[in-house]
Order: C-alpha cells, then structure tokens, then sequence
C-alpha cells in the first residue's frame, strides 16, 4: 500500500456519495475535428462589571494551521511499495465518474520512479512535490486518453498534472483532454501527443510554465492554448491554435495555418503550488512578471516566496462554511483537500494576498442561493485548483472578485484566478444568473472553464438555467485561457476599460428550442463574446465561438463577437463554426465576416478588427 500522510486530526464528517452518472452522447460525441497572521476580531465586554451586566462574549477558539491532508490525497515516494497498483485502482474509479464524487491528489516525493503509467481520470490530480520539476521524475507517462468513451476526448475534463518531469516509455506522452484539464510546470523529455488513440476526436486545452522537449502533436485538437513555456516543435493546427512567451512557438500564420502568436504574455503569475521543504510541506508563490516569456524555474531557484503549511487551514469535506470563514478572519489561508463541501455562506476572503488552493478538484456547492466565493478590493488574493458547482436554488452570481464599484489599483499585486472552474447542471440541477463577476482592477483570469452543461443530469433549457457566464466591470483585467460556454444569453460581457484576452474558446448553448428563445431584441441571439457600449478601450487574440444548435437547427446567430467600432476596441484572428449546419453565424463580429453555410464545418475567419 502507499505511504499514506499520517492522520493527526479529526475527521470532518462526510457528504453521502451519489452513483455515478454515464456519459450522455451529444454533439461531442457525433462530431469529429469538429505573511504574518492577524489576529481575530476581539469582542470587548463593558469595562464595569456591573451586576446585571452579561458576561462578555467568548470569541471561539482558535484554529489550528496545519494537520492531516486526509484520506484522498496519496503521497507517494520512490520507496513506497505497490504505487501501479494503488494509481490503476483511483483509476477504474475515476475513468468514467464524470459527475461522481470521487477527488483524489496523487502526489510524488522527490526522486526518481520507474515502471510508472499514471492513468488519470475525472477529479484526479497528479503532482510532483519539489521546487522544481526536474526534482521528480517518472520514468514513464502520465497518460489520458480516451477509451471509457469510444476513443472520443471531448469529455476528458477535470483532471489535472503539475510539477513533475517524464521520461515517457515510448519517447512521446499522451495527454488527449478537453476543458478544465492543466498541464502546468511540467518537463516532457520528449513528446506530447494531445489526441486519444486513433487520433479520435478532441477539444482542449491548456499547458503553461512548461518545458516539452520534443515535438507536440496536437493533430485532432481543436483548439489549444500554450503560455509560457518551450517546445521543441508544434506538428499542426486544426481551428485555433494560439501561443503566448511560448518559445519555439510556430510563427504567427492565422487562419493557414491557424496559429496565433504572440513573443510574450503581458502579465502572467504562476500558480501556487505544494511542495516539499526537507519533511515540511510549504505553499510556493511565484512572482509576478511582466513581458513573460520561457518557463519560471529552468534556472536555479524559482523567484517568489513560500509559506509552511501552518499558515493555511487545512479543510476537509464536511466542514462548515462558518468555520472556513473563521479560519479566513484569523488570518489563515485555506487548502481544500479532495471533497465535497456544502456552503450556507458565501467565503469572504477580506485580506490582502489570502491563498486559497484546492487539491484534487475540491468543489464548492452553494447552498440556498448564496454566492459560493467574494473576494474584497484587496491586493494580491490567489485562488487556485477548485471547482464551483452551482446548487438548485438559484445564485445570483458563483464566483465574486471584488464588490460592485471596486476602483483601486491591483497593478503591482494582482488578483489571480486559476484552474477555477465553474459548472452549472451536469451532477444535478443548478442555477446562476452570472457565473463570475470581476469588479476589482488589474485581475488576472489565467485558465477557466465556465461551462452551463450540456450533458448530464438536471440539464435543459431552464433547468440549469445561466444567463449569463463571466461579466468584467474591473479596469484593466487580463484573462490568459478563457473558457466559457452554453449560456442562456451572453456567455462573455466585458464592461470595464483596457481588457485584454489572449485565446476564447467558446460554444453556444445547443439547447435553445427556437430562434423566438435567444432572440436578442433586433438582433438574431446573444454574442458569444460582448463588449460594452461604452467601452474605449479592448484587445483580444484568438478567439474562437461555435454553434451547435441541435434542437432546432435552423435558429441563425447574427454574430460571434459584438463590440464599438473604436481605433483601440481591437480583434485578431477571431473564427466561428457552425458544428455541421446545426445552426448558422451571419457574420463574425457586428457585421464584419463571411457567414458560415451548409454542413461543412469550416471556420468562417477576420484576421483584424476593426
């Protein structure tokens, strides 16, 4: 068996698991190619104690920083007997639990492994626990491919590798994913091929901080995005490839081949990471950088800083939203192991350069219509490594960066949003009005999939009803990967002044039951990706929005993108597709570009706007 973490703390009570659901067979399945702590609030009691006086109120105990990281999250060293079998075990669990409750962390001590093939399957994470990749090496493959679904990847979400270098058995690794699935800080000494066995159908991605050093096939993949990293070479593109300080990138050629390119990324922070100091786990903090361009640790020490383990309150399932919130006013931060964790309250992250990072794909549930997440118009917050699983009764909004009328400056220490994921229906019935708002300045959206499902259980038009998926009011944000789909209305409203996306991936909702239901006052549906009216100043690369409107297919969609005609409201390489006839574009953005026709699944492309 594993060398389990020693459990040295109470077990928090657990919520009941449910079956597991079977993949439902849609459109992705018919189309192919297609840190000091503060101290906590004191309550003062009257300064006479008078007889009838009551007794000052008790503030509650403290809690501990530290502990057990709980039965789902394996720790593993070179020494540690049997770790194929224990891997291939989380693995028939997890291959086709795509709405299950099962999160597993697998991570490896420094060293060296041999023999290993890490198949990973839904909420599963693997990661290595050195300060550098090259501190962990498996010689052999952490591999996802796509065999519980007929060798189709468009469902291969929620799982994630990190931190880790390989030496893959057969010279290449396979990582054939789709959504909400990071491949970050890794070293590939090697290849990595991106589509399933038999080069089945696939919809990706995301790598970043990561060094591949032979070349990357992503051959069915759709659309991909690359940041910060180095490759040796890239093969081919399908839709929409797009790269950022990615060196060996192929140049930019949008739409033949597609590829967007881009020397460096404006501002990029990395992930937070676990990681281990001697026998101390510790929670790294990589530094803010400007132009960026190559991985962050291929030279010496990584730049950033670190924090012990016992700064963070480390959460099991079962715990209370309460408590969370009472670790967060003591000063803490939160490490959410693998779980479930039901929330009456939304979490109020109050306090400048607060860590939040969930292992094992952690995952928020509202209960009772609250908001799941709000962060205050505070410096440096970093949420990380967790999904938001809306509830039934509907939110008005999931995830929350900043009040409403946030105006101070984060340029120096921003705000990052990471590997946070948001889903709406799928696992059961969910409501949200908004999905994500993000009122403070200067944040960082790096990689999230915000997805109204389109399969599962508790799924239709006004059964997982979203209106709208992540609406921007903050000046002067970044989003690096955003993904956002099948929302009621629009998916993207950018509001605030000198946004900036690099890569949008994006499908309308395929359930709509006929053109009166998206009817956008004059205009025929909803733009994928909106920007507002007043709004002077916007620039975004990449991006990409397809229809599949499989109940009626004869609804039309004016446009995928819809913004001012302004010099600096700026768009390169945008496309639509309509996913083979199921519904039609008009025009690209406003009422610029060809329309997409008949059955044939090809782009419809403006390689600048305006």
């Amino acid at each position: 068996m594993p060398d389990f973490l020693p459990s040295n703390s109470p077990t928090d009570s657990r919520s009941e698991p449910r079956p597991d659901s079977r993949p439902a067979v849609g459109r992705r399945t018919l189309l192919g190619a297609a840190a000091a702590a503060t101290a906590a609030p004191v309550v003062l009691g009257s300064a006479s104690r008078a007889a009838a006086a009551p007794a000052p109120r008790k503030k509650p105990r403290a809690l501990p920083g530290g502990g057990d990281l709980g039965p789902n999250v394996l720790v593993f060293d070179p020494s540690t007997p049997g770790i194929q079998a224990r891997l291939d075990e989380v693995f028939r669990q997890q291959e086709s639990a795509q709405f299950g409750t099962g999160r597993y962390a697998l991570l490896f001590k420094p060293g060296t492994y041999s023999g290993l093939n890490a198949q990973l399957g839904f909420y599963t994470s693997i990661a290595g626990l050195g300060l550098s990749p090259d501190d962990t090496t498996i010689n052999g493959d952490v591999t996802v491919d796509a065999g519980w679904f007929n060798g189709n990847a468009t469902q291969n979400f929620w799982r994630s590798a990190e931190n880790l270098a390989l030496v893959p058995a057969n010279g290449t690794n396979r990582w054939a994913v789709a959504q909400a699935a990071p491949f970050r800080r890794m070293h590939v000494r090697g290849g990595l091929n991106l589509a399933p066995s038999g080069y089945g159908w696939a919809s990706g991605g995301y790598i970043a901080d990561s060094r591949i050093d032979g070349q990357v096939g992503p051959y069915s993949q759709q659309q991909w995005y690359t940041r910060d990293s180095a490759i040796g070479s890239w093969l081919n593109g399908v839709w929409n490839m797009v790269f950022s300080g990615v060196e060996g990138a192929p140049a930019q050629s949008f739409p033949n081949p597609p590829y967007t390119t881009l020397a460096s990324t404006p501002v990029s922070r990395e992930k937070p990471f676990l990681y281990l100091q001697g026998s101390e786990y510790r929670v790294f903090l990589p530094e803010k950088r400007t132009n960026a361009r190559g991985v962050t640790w291929g030279n010496g020490t990584p730049r950033g800083t670190s924090l012990p383990l016992t700064q963070f309150y480390v959460a099991r399932p079962g715990v209370s939203a309460a408590t969370l919130n009472q670790a967060l006013e003591q000063g803490l931060h939160l490490l959410l192991t693998p779980g479930i964790y039901h929330l009456s309250e939304p979490l109020r992250i109050n306090r400048a350069n607060t860590v939040v990072l969930g292992l094992g794909y952690a995952t928020l549930i509202p209960d009772g219509g609250v908001t799941a997440v709000k962060v205050a118009d505070v410096d440096g917050v970093r949420l990380a490594g967790f999904l938001v699983d809306a509830g039934p009764v509907n939110s008005p909004t999931l995830l929350e960066i900043g009040p409403r009328g946030a105006s101070r400056d984060h340029s120096a220490n921003p705000t990052t949003v990471q590997d946070v994921f948001i889903r709406i229906g799928g696992a059961g019935p969910g409501k949200a009005t908004t999905s994500m708002v993000v009122n403070s300045r200067h944040t960082i959206i790096d990689h999230t999939w915000v997805w109204r499902a389109d399969h599962g259980d508790g799924v239709g038009w006004e059964t997982n009803r979203a209106d709208y998926g992540v609406v921007v009011n903050g000046d002067d944000v970044l989003a690096t990967g955003l993904f956002v789909e099948h929302f009621n209305k629009y998916d993207v409203q950018w509001f605030g002044q000198r946004g900036r996306t690099i890569f949008f991936q994006n499908e309308k909702a395929y359930d709509a039951p006929n053109q009166a239901a998206i009817q956008n006052g004059s205009t025929k549906g909803y733009a994928a990706y909106r920007v507002g009216d007043a709004v002077t100043s916007h620039e975004g690369w990449g991006l990409g929005s397809y229809c599949y409107y499989n109940v009626d297919p004869t609804i039309v969609q004016h446009h995928g993108f819809a913004a001012p005609v302004r010099p600096d409201v700026r768009f390169h390489n945008l496309l639509v597709v309509s996913l083979g006839g199921q519904g039609q574009y008009e025009c690209v953005i406003n009422d610029t570009g060809s329309p997409t026709s008949g059955t044939s699944t090809v782009p419809s492309t403006v390689v600048s706007y305006p």
